[in-house]
């Protein structure tokens, strides 16, 4: 049996990055997997323990940071949660064989690839920041504080770009989900 890959996708908030990924899961015919991360944040309504999140307490979370139970690990400043990649997780579905997508931030890509230095990387964003603000202001969820926090967030982020394998620039969707399809399928060649 093939062994698995990880495959990296970050992007700033607003991108697109969830739904992107979900579209290439439904459509592609790779062995494409998304790890489940976990969070020390309660659930939302509907969120399902396992599915949509591994729901652990600060005490859990904490003792798997001290025993090297992740593979990347980061805390949400302002709101004290904390998520992170399982180690255990991420080697499991390798080992059979599964294409591991992780959709994590600029940092945890950089942790990850010490570990995986054959991560196939994907950097997601609009077509500018300007574009960025606009989705954001359009999905109605933002105070103008967070606004300008994720705006910033995603500044810092922007310029680790060429960090990535791969630039996708999802203006539509239909066009990025198959370019990012391509891209995987010519890396199992």
């Amino acid at each position: 049996m093939p062994k698995g890959k990880v495959v990296i996708i970050s992007g700033p908030s607003g991108a697109g990055k969830t739904t992107l990924v979900r579209r290439v899961l439904e459509a592609s015919t790779l062995p494409l997997e998304l790890s489940v991360s976990v969070t020390t944040r309660p659930a939302r309504p509907g969120e399902v323990d396992g599915k949509d999140y591994h729901f652990w307490t600060d005490d859990a979370f904490q003792a798997g940071r001290a025993n090297g139970s992740f593979l990347e690990c980061f805390e949400v400043f302002g709101r004290g949660y904390w998520y992170g990649t399982l180690r255990s997780e991420v080697a499991d579905r390798m080992n059979a064989g599964r294409w591991v997508v992780l959709e994590i931030d600029v940092q945890g890509m950089q942790e990850v690839l010490k570990a995986h230095p054959d991560a196939v990387t994907f950097f997601v964003r609009p077509d500018s920041l300007d574009t960025l603000r606009q989705r954001l202001e359009d999905r109605g969820t933002e105070t103008p504080e967070s606004l300008s926090r994720r705006l910033e967030v995603a500044a810092h982020e922007w310029n680790f770009r060429d960090k990535y394998h791969y630039e996708i620039i999802n203006n539509n969707l239909d066009e990025a989900v198959a370019q990012m399809i391509r891209i995987l399928s010519e890396s199992a060649e």
